[in-house]
């Protein structure tokens, strides 16, 4: 804050006292012939007035810029221009309008305008320093213009020395000769060109955040390659990190970079880093928007990830061990888009390393049956040829929460696609006492339709056959009524249809072998049934036998 009061009494001087400025009416006089700000607010008062004073809140560049400009005026607008005070200058002349000389005297503006044409001639180190120097000179570095014509130039070196020129082809024989040499010099080669592509890494990376945040846009919007910048913003967090002091400046440098990354392909952004960063953010207190932003990223190339990835602990004063609720968030951002819009070896994918991951977070004994039944239901049936890896979570599931009710079995079981189930974990499921009776007994009917569905397949699949061949199950003679009937009949023994014969023969016995293992299935089912309500039975008439 600048303070500028006129007193009538204080000698015809400029003095310096902290911040505050002192000026005087010759002093007064001499600034309006320059600014209009200053004449705007002085150029009309009274000379009687005792006590006149203005306050500039944020003036660019603070005391010491405020009295560059006084001295430009008592100069009579000479002063010596450089890429040094070039930038103070500019914004100062800006804020304290300038553009404009009052009395016909020299324009501050245009001439530290003419200065900033020259721009192309200044070093790196130069156009560095000046961009440093416009981090203390905001907002108005930033709405003069300033910083865009630095970062103009700034961006065109870079995207100039990041250009690397095609390795020239010879098709000649006499070529050959030269090939050795070359390949000698390829991984010199490569290692001076990523250096090309990422000098300027280090030299940026002191900028504050909202620096970068212009730079990355402004670097976006004229084409320059995304894997570069997406390199850049990974090294500035970890740059910045080192020397952050407090968790909040921590906080402002993620929030940037990952709004930064969110402007990329995410074809060309590491998923590995991403996954890194995530981490990271897990100790951090970032806006929602910044971690939606980086958890849709994750989620949409979720298919590259691995099963350490997910495993990520769960936040702190949670019960349970991993965090289910960040892999439902990660997955529904994979199938945001729609289902449809996924290819399915994508798709199929992501249901294998869920299988895995559900396997992992199924012994939880704090894992609420509706997030277990959540990790199975987020993607559709579709995803997963088989549900067998499901029904051994589920077994796990419900071997650790022995505790749930009937309804909540259930509700857990409902997750089960019975009809992707194979036969072997049919049958354990219909042993497994920790299994209620419904879904025990859903496994088998679908085991059954299945049977039948693959009984009239085999019976299309031969309607030239004109002959039944009755199978009876000898096991159980009481079951004439439920043979297989299969149609072998007259078949054409030539050479050419002989192996079709043996193939629908061999079919034929399959058939009957699993409509023999299905019968055992349901009287074994029947017997355990039998067994449970007779030890129900037993166990609400025992406090009757000891009254």
């Amino acid at each position: 804050m600048l303070l500028l009061s006129h007193l009538s009494r204080v000698p015809k001087k400029v003095a310096l006292i902290s911040t505050h400025y002192y000026a005087f009416p010759t002093l007064l006089k001499v600034v309006c012939s320059y600014s209009g700000k200053i004449n705007k607010l002085f150029g009309k008062s009274k000379r009687g007035t005792r006590y006149l004073k203005v306050i500039f809140h944020d003036f660019p560049g603070g005391a010491e810029s405020f009295e560059i400009i006084t001295r430009f005026c008592y100069n009579k607008g000479k002063i010596e221009i450089n890429p040094v005070n070039v930038s103070t200058l500019y914004c100062a002349a800006s804020y304290m309008e300038m553009e404009k000389s009052v009395s016909g005297n020299e324009n501050l503006f245009e001439l530290t305008e003419k200065s900033l044409e020259d721009i192309r001639y200044w070093t790196w180190s130069e156009l560095l320093d000046a961009l440093r120097l416009c981090q203390n000179l905001m907002p108005v570095a930033s709405s003069s213009g300033v910083i865009d014509k630095y970062l103009d130039s700034l961006i065109g070196r870079v995207a100039s020395s990041c250009e690397t020129s095609p390795c020239p082809s010879t098709s000649s024989a006499d070529s050959s000769g030269l090939r050795l040499s070359c390949d000698s010099k390829s991984t010199e080669s490569l290692r001076n060109s990523v250096f090309r592509a990422t000098w300027w890494f280090e030299d940026l990376a002191a900028f504050e955040p909202f620096l970068i945040e212009t730079l990355v846009k402004q670097m976006v919007t004229k084409n320059l390659d995304h894997g570069i910048l997406s390199k850049f913003l990974f090294y500035y967090q970890k740059a910045r990190f080192s020397v952050a002091k407090t968790m909040d400046e921590k906080c402002k440098t993620m929030e940037t970079v990952i709004e930064m990354l969110y402007l990329l392909d995410l074809s060309c952004i590491s998923f590995k880093t991403l996954f890194g960063m995530l981490r990271v953010t897990l100790n951090l207190k970032i806006s929602k928007c910044s971690r939606n932003e980086l958890e849709s990223m994750i989620g949409s190339q979720l298919d590259q990830a691995s099963l350490d990835n997910l495993l990520l602990p769960s936040p702190v004063r949670s019960s349970y061990l991993y965090d289910v609720n960040l892999v439902l968030r990660l997955l529904k951002s994979f199938i945001s888009k729609g289902v449809c819009c996924i290819p399915l070896t994508r798709l199929r994918k992501v249901a294998s390393l869920m299988d895995l991951y559900i396997a992992e977070v199924a012994p939880d004994p704090c894992l609420k049956p509706s997030k277990f039944l959540a990790l199975v239901r987020v993607l559709p049936e579709s995803a997963r040829d088989s549900f067998d890896a499901i029904y051994h979570a589920t077994v796990m599931y419900l071997e650790v929460h022995s505790g749930l009710s009937e309804e909540e079995k259930m509700k857990v079981c409902s997750g089960l696609s019975y009809e992707k189930l194979s036969s072997g974990a049919c049958r354990h499921l219909a042993q497994n006492k920790k299994f209620p009776l419904k879904s025990a007994g859903q496994a088998l009917i679908t085991q059954q339709v299945k049977l039948k569905n693959l009984l009239q397949e085999t019976n299309q699949a031969s309607p030239y056959l004109d002959s039944p061949c009755s199978f009876v199950d000898t096991e159980n003679p009481g079951n004439e009524d439920q043979q297989i009937v299969l149609y072998a009949g007259k078949l054409d023994l030539s050479t050419e249809n002989e192996k079709l014969k043996e193939h629908l023969q061999g079919m034929q016995w399959r058939v009957l072998e699993l409509e023999k293992a299905c019968r055992k299935m349901q009287n074994q089912m029947a017997k355990m049934l039998k067994s449970r309500v007779s030890s129900h039975n037993s166990a609400r008439s025992l406090p009757r036998l000891c009254s």
